[in-house]
């Protein structure tokens, strides 16, 4: 049984809520839930995981999904209103589930990950474009000789969940994380310094689903001195990008915390440019940056590290700006919104599972939930598009 934990407040006068006892999980109002939330928990010291399902009310607390948590081994995971994907911590499947009307979860398909080359390693970072028709990975040493990062496409087939294999793109052990697509759907980023070089990372989703690497020429805020290493990235719902940056003074010396950087997409060509500079990027307080995740309105982003969790105002193309302080102050390790001003992160350090409700104005703490040892997130807003 899962149950609440202390909450944990820094940063702002907002949140006054001290410790509370174990509750029972809150039932659902009439109106429906405001969304699904899986949680992939690590089974003791196995290697394998259950999924928990929650049913998001309209505040943001949480009841069980009937049947949870699931026997389902799986870690990262993605969703697209029909099934949800997701491949375990180890071996080379992604597995189709299709999500039942009451948000429950029934196995639909499997497919073999390691493609045409049979790489042995898991696929990594399982995520979808805007229509939900393609799934993508990020396979690691997954190329033509197993021995670079490699981002798999997958085309979905709708009535079963049956995934066909569309290709790969990009052969670099500088790639990493998720690509975050723009919102014409055809050009998605992510970046990373591996060995300190510094790479933003841009893919042009073709017509079938496949991708192919942009040549995209580096683009950089001005420094006042060094140079930058980036990672990830976060699309919003329009052309623009924040990455994050951390100031260097030389090979794997950081000379400052990670910054946030905002730039704009060429919807064309995929080129990107920017106006930051070290002067008018904010900086961030969660120190190493573990993730990143834009608000459905993309007037708000989302910052984890290994300190904590944040959340900045996203201006487009003009700097962003603060929201809030620190609003916890252990590790986060993913973080996704729903669409209704409610921010889910897990940490697997601290064993939890947060919800807070954010708006541009005001942040509050909502609940807290024990959830051993998580290892991937999902989030289906709801109602869905089609009901």
């Amino acid at each position: 049984m899962l149950r609440k934990l202390f909450p944990v407040c820094l940063g702002t006068a907002l949140c006054t809520l001290t410790a509370v006892s174990p509750v029972r999980l809150e039932s659902q109002t009439s109106s429906g839930p405001s969304a699904w939330v899986y949680v992939s928990s690590q089974i003791g010291t196995t290697g394998k995981s259950d999924v928990y399902g929650f049913a998001a009310a309209s505040n943001g607390k949480l009841s069980a999904i009937p049947g949870s948590p699931f026997t389902v081994d799986l870690s990262r995971m993605a969703v697209n209103g029909v099934y949800l994907f997701g491949a375990p911590e180890s071996g080379s499947m992604i597995d189709t589930y299709r999500i039942q009307s009451n948000g429950s979860l029934s196995y639909a398909a499997s497919v073999d990950s390691s493609g045409p080359n049979k790489c042995t390693n898991a696929p990594l970072n399982v995520f979808l474009d805007h229509s939900g028709g393609s799934l993508y990975d990020m396979y690691y040493w997954g190329d033509s000789i197993c021995s670079n990062n490699t981002y798999q496409a997958w085309k979905l087939v709708k009535s079963t969940g049956a995934l066909t294999y569309d290709g790969s793109a990009g052969a670099s052990e500088e790639l990493a994380g998720a690509l975050s697509f723009i919102a014409n759907n055809v050009f998605a980023y992510t970046s990373s310094c591996y060995h300190s070089s510094p790479q933003i990372s841009g893919f042009k989703r073709n017509s079938n689903g496949s991708l192919t690497q942009v040549n995209l020429a580096q683009v950089w805020p001005m420094a006042a001195s060094g140079g930058w290493c980036p990672y990830l990235a976060a699309a919003d719902p329009t052309n623009h990008l924040v990455i994050p940056v951390q100031p260097m003074g030389g090979y794997g010396s950081p000379t400052g915390p990670f910054q946030l950087a905002a730039y704009t997409v060429n919807t064309g060509t995929g080129a990107l440019s920017t106006t930051s500079t070290s002067a008018n990027m904010p900086k961030v307080a969660v120190s190493g940056i573990t993730a990143i995740s834009m608000s459905p309105s993309g007037k708000l982003v989302a910052v984890a590290g290994t300190a904590g969790l944040q959340v900045f105002h996203f201006n487009g193309a003009s700097p962003l700006t603060a929201c809030t302080g620190l609003m916890s102050s252990v590790e986060m390790d993913q973080v996704l919104w729903d669409n209704n001003d409610h921010l889910y992160a897990i940490s697997n350090s601290s064993n939890r599972l947060a919800v807070f409700t954010v708006t541009p104005t005001s942040w509050s703490w909502v609940a807290t939930y024990a959830v051993n040892k998580p290892v991937g997130l999902a989030v289906q807003p709801l109602p869905l598009p089609w009901q």
